[in-house]
């Protein structure tokens, strides 16, 4: 679906944020990509997408070169950035006028999450709120049936039964030919619905693994007292004592918060890389 072997990517007078970075994708999957802010998130999807040219390396999306925007690649991919444009359209009409880039666009599935959304549809989509607006958006890229769909930052602007509503569809649309990728920074909204989980930090990915292989290596645990640091992996303060995260040595699969998880990668890098290149 996706390979970039050594990829290298910097702006303009600035100091590079990628340096070597590969990466590669299978397709049936909804991917977390991770990071904090400014690791490079969205430049990376927009690299996917053919928007940003690396320097450096190769990069393959469905067995095209994405800078070249190829018309035959580009009706397989759709992308909602974090910040949005929609013309002076109404929904009728923006139909008419994007959906015949996408061969496989299903109307009817596309009305269904109109309704399930509760989008008006006699008004210009210029006058909608952000949140209505990206509803509209992830509507139609989910019914615009793409192999590969990117979102970043789907849930903000949206309120929790949106979320809610959002997290459905999103499950209810995968397939084995499709792949999904969500950049966010809210995991709580979507942490149930990622697999794999890909975190990129100071260029480069340090952490691409699947929920079953998390919780096969990882032990989590409530304790009421204070653990000493220098015995375990990453620990928390929470209600009622501390979230320790440990090596798992044949205990009961633990189900790990995403959050959690985020912080234990990018506080402890090596030990946790060293980890998870060991055999099971």
């Amino acid at each position: 679906m996706i390979e970039l072997t050594n990829l290298s990517f910097a702006y303009k007078n600035k100091a590079p944020l990628f340096d070597q970075l590969s990466l590669k994708t299978t397709e049936g999957n909804i991917y977390g990509l991770l990071g904090k802010n400014g690791a490079g998130k969205t430049t990376l999807l927009k690299i996917i997408c053919g928007l940003l040219f690396p320097q450096q390396g190769s990069c393959d999306v469905l067995d095209f070169t994405p800078w070249k925007r190829s018309a035959d690649m580009l009706k397989e991919i759709y992308f909602i950035p974090e910040e949005l444009y929609t013309p002076t359209l109404k929904i009728s009409e923006y139909l008419l006028l994007y959906a015949p880039f996408y061969p496989n666009f299903d109307p009817r599935a596309f009305e269904n999450y109109i309704t399930t959304f509760d989008l008006p549809t006699n008004e210009q989509l210029t006058s909608l709120s952000y949140g209505q607006k990206k509803k509209f958006l992830i509507a139609f890229g989910l019914a615009a049936n793409s192999r590969l769909l990117i979102l970043d930052e789907p849930t903000n602007g949206l309120d929790i039964p949106s979320k809610s509503q959002l997290r459905k569809l999103l499950a209810a649309a995968m397939e084995e030919n499709r792949t999904i990728i969500i950049s966010t920074h809210q995991v709580r909204d979507i942490g149930n619905l990622i697999d794999p989980i890909i975190i990129l930090d100071n260029g480069k990915i340090i952490f691409n693994q699947t929920i079953e292989s998390i919780s096969r290596k990882l032990s989590v645990k409530l304790q009421k007292t204070e653990p000493d640091e220098m015995d375990v992996l990453y620990s928390e303060k929470t209600l009622g004592g501390y979230v320790v995260i440990n090596e798992n040595h044949g205990e009961t699969d633990s189900n790990l918060d995403i959050e959690l998880l985020f912080n234990a990668v990018i506080n402890n890098q090596q030990h946790m890389s060293e980890l998870f290149a060991r055999e099971a």
